[in-house]
């Protein structure tokens, strides 16, 4: 979502005079660098944001978007990498993979962009579907939430009835994937898409620890918010590229915030009984991540005052809540606490196990 809003808020910023194209990875077979879904705004001036590789197929991807700018017809390109001799890029890349990449042209007609605002602006999960494959429907899109359709350029009604069913299975999957489907006018190659909200990122506690993980949380393009008790905690100064500064008692939590399945709640106040009113608080929130600072000890401590006052937490509440806070990669400082932390949110909200990568044993990333 990080890569969709920068392209969205670059766009916004070119002069009218400029032309653009939009580059999409929508398949991949094999290794690749960038999963379907990555994308790259390219202007007429050779500048881009975003990225669809590692930087070895972004210059070919810019001379191919200039054709599309002056043809005014989206195109998709293959790129083979398969083999160490191949040159046809001028370089031997080796990633072992076949990528497909869609460039899509800008006109006054047609703004990609703008069919990405909308997704952007909902706090929800979207599943869109673009065609990359076909007759004359390359570039056609549809995008719907779980309440339905919602916007829609594909032309073709046996496509659209086809594509509308076909998002519905991507809300039950909860994943990507591309489909082949055939229609009275042709056949067609769709790239159906899983889009996440950007995760949000709530900070009980305004102390010196606390702004590293606010930064790094910004650098992911999350939405970070951060909340203490004293005013002297979270002066604008402390804490200047978040979101949202507030001073909130702790009585008031559930009536000033909105958490969502995807708003990570990191407790680092240093007060045992902020943290534990807190908890008490969000604990029956839907937050998939709560990360309390401290010595397992602490949260002990909290567990025994909370079944003593009648409150059991549940099996799957206590997954949720992660004490002590972070991963184990020998942190000391508090940035490198501040890694492990931000590291573990990743972790919990791309369902991964946060092991040594070279220890998996297939793929890195899931097709």
């Amino acid at each position: 979502m990080k890569e969709l809003k920068a392209i969205v808020a670059e766009h916004k910023k070119l002069a009218s005079n400029r032309q653009a194209a939009l580059a999409t990875v929508v398949k991949v077979s094999g290794s690749s660098y960038r999963s379907p879904g990555a994308r790259m705004l390219i202007t007429d001036d050779g500048k881009w944001v975003g990225s669809i590789s590692g930087g070895c197929l972004e210059g070919d991807a810019l001379r191919k978007a200039r054709m599309v700018m002056t043809s005014k017809q989206p195109l998709t390109v293959t790129y083979d990498t398969r083999e160490e001799s191949n040159q046809n890029l001028g370089i031997s890349l080796g990633c072992n993979g076949v990528i497909d990449v869609l460039i899509e042209p800008f006109s006054e007609n047609y703004l990609p962009t703008q069919f990405f605002e909308p997704i952007i602006q909902r706090n929800e999960p979207v599943v869109m579907a673009t065609v990359f494959q076909g007759e004359n429907s390359v570039g056609e899109k549809m995008w719907c939430d779980s309440s339905g359709l919602l916007q829609s350029t594909i032309s073709d009604a046996t496509l659209k009835k086809e594509l509308h069913i076909l998002l519905n299975e991507v809300f039950q999957l909860k994943k990507s994937f591309t489909q082949k489907i055939t229609t009275p006018s042709g056949e067609a190659e769709v790239f159906l898409e899983w889009i996440q909200p950007s995760v949000s990122v709530l900070i009980f506690g305004g102390g010196f620890d606390a702004r590293p993980v606010s930064q790094l949380a910004k650098t992911l393009g999350w939405e970070v918010q951060v909340t203490d008790e004293c005013v002297a905690h979270i002066a604008p100064i402390f804490f200047p590229r978040v979101d949202k500064l507030s001073l909130c008692q702790r009585e008031f939590i559930d009536r000033d915030f909105q958490i969502t399945n995807y708003t990570a709640c990191v407790l680092m106040s240093h007060n045992y009984e902020y943290d534990r009113d807190v908890l008490k608080k969000i604990i029956h929130s839907p937050a998939p991540y709560i990360g309390i600072l401290g010595p397992r000890k602490r949260f002990d401590k909290i567990r025994d005052e909370f079944q003593k006052s009648g409150l059991e937490l549940s099996e799957e509440q206590l997954a949720r809540v992660h004490s002590p806070i972070g991963l184990d990669i020998g942190a000391e400082a508090a940035d490198e606490i501040a890694v492990s932390i931000i590291a573990e949110i990743q972790s919990v909200f791309a369902k991964r196990p946060a092991g040594f990568l070279k220890q998996l044993p297939g793929p890195i990333h899931q097709r």
